[in-house]
C-alpha cells in the first residue's frame, strides 16, 4: 500500500482484516508511519514496498504520483507485478507510464476512506467500487482486481466495470461542475444575492447552505422524485418552474467547456503545472475562499449547533 491517508488507511486495514499480508510504503519522517505500525501493519519505504510486493495500490495524491513513481516505484517494478490505482488521473493523462510487463488496473471505492472503513468494521458491509484494467500483462489482471475488491469489502456491495478514461474524466467533471465547484459557487452566489438585497446574512446562510444537507439526503435516498414528494407543493412548484431559469442553457454551455478542458487534458496540464510551480495561485484562491463572508457567518452559526460536531479549517 503506497500511502496511508484517507483511502490508503482504509484499503490497508480492510485487507489486513481480510487476512491479506499488507505492507505500507511511506516516506521517511511521515507521521503516518507510527500510526500504521500501531494498527499492526508492516511499514517500509516506498522503494522497499515496491520491491517486496506483488500487488501495489497507489493511494497518494495525484500531483505527487509522477515523482514517487519515477524515483521509487519504477526502479523496483519487476515483470508480472500488478500496479493498482484508486483514481485514474496519472495513468489516463500519461504522467505515469508503466512498462508493458506489468498489470495496471484501478479499484476506486465510491466513498471517502473513513466511510469505507466504518461500513466494513461496524456493519460488515462494503461500498460499491469501480474496476478498470488499463494493461493486462499477465492475463489475470481482472481477477486480481476482483480479488482485491473482495478483500477491501467492496465486492459485498457491487463492482462496476469501467475504463480509466471514463472514471477519470467523469470524476473530474462531477467534482468541478457539481460536487465541489458547482455547488459551492451556486450556494455562495445565492447567499450573496440575498445579503445584497437586504436580507440578514444568518437567514441567507440557513436558506442557501444549512438546509442543503436535508435536500441532498432525500435525493440520495430516493432520487429527485422522493425529494419532491417530501417537500411542500410550493417548494416543488418553485423547483419545477424556476430551477431551469437559474441553471439554464448558458450553464450547460459552460459545463461543456469545462468537460472540453478535461477531455483534452488541458485541466490536467494546468493542475500539474500549478503544483510544479509552487501552487501559488491555488493557495491564494484557497485562502480567499476560507475567509469569505459566508464562511465567517457560518462559523458563528455552527457554534450554536454543537450536536453537528462542527469542524473549522483555518
Amino acid at each position: 500500500m503506497i500511502g496511508y491517508g484517507s483511502q490508503g488507511h482504509a484499503h490497508a486495514l480492510n485487507l489486513h482484516d481480510s487476512g491479506i499480508k499488507v505492507m505500507v510504503g511511506l516516506y521517511e519522517g511521515s507521521a503516518s508511519r507510527q500510526v500504521a505500525r500501531d494498527a499492526g501493519l508492516a511499514v517500509g519505504s516506498v522503494a522497499e514496498v515496491a520491491k517486496e510486493a506483488e500487488i501495489m495500490m497507489v493511494a497518494i495524491p495525484d500531483h505527487v504520483q509522477k515523482d514517487v513513481y519515477r524515483d521509487e516505484i519504477e526502479p523496483n517494478l519487476g515483470p508480472g507485478k500488478a500496479l493498482m490505482f484508486a483514481h485514474g488521473f496519472t495513468i489516463h493523462y500519461q504522467f505515469v507510464v508503466p512498462p508493458p510487463t506489468v498489470d495496471v488496473l484501478m479499484i476506486a471505492p465510491k466513498a471517502p476512506g473513513h466511510r469505507m472503513r466504518e461500513h466494513f468494521v461496524e456493519q460488515g458491509i462494503g461500498v460499491p467500487c469501480l474496476l478498470a484494467v488499463h494493461q493486462d500483462a499477465t492475463g489475470n489482471a481482472k481477477n486480481i482486481g476482483l480479488a482485491y475488491a473482495s478483500g477491501i469489502g467492496c465486492a459485498r456491495a457491487g463492482v462496476l466495470e469501467t475504463t480509466f478514461k471514463d472514471e477519470t474524466e467523469s470524476d473530474l467533471f462531477g467534482e468541478q461542475s457539481v460536487l465541489c465547484g458547482g455547488v459551492t459557487a451556486l450556494i455562495n452566489l445565492a447567499f450573496e444575492t440575498l445579503v445584497e438585497r437586504g436580507y440578514p446574512p444568518e437567514i441567507a446562510y440557513f436558506e442557501c447552505l444549512h438546509e442543503l444537507k436535508m435536500i441532498v439526503d432525500l435525493i440520495q435516498q430516493g432520487g429527485f422524485n422522493y425529494m419532491r414528494y417530501s417537500v411542500s407543493d410550493t417548494a416543488e412548484y418553485g423547483d419545477l418552474t424556476r430551477g431551469t431559469r437559474v441553471v439554464d442553457d448558458h450553464v450547460r454551455e459552460n459545463m461543456n467547456r469545462v468537460l472540453d478542458d478535461i477531455q483534452s487534458g488541458a485541466f490536467a496540464k494546468e493542475w500539474m503545472a500549478e503544483c510544479d510551480e509552487g501552487r501559488h495561485n491555488f493557495l491564494r484562491l484557497r485562502q480567499e475562499a476560507r475567509t469569505s463572508r459566508i464562511h465567517e457567518v457560518g462559523r458563528g452559526l455552527r457554534e450554536m449547533m454543537p450536536w453537528m460536531n462542527p469542524r473549522e479549517i483555518e
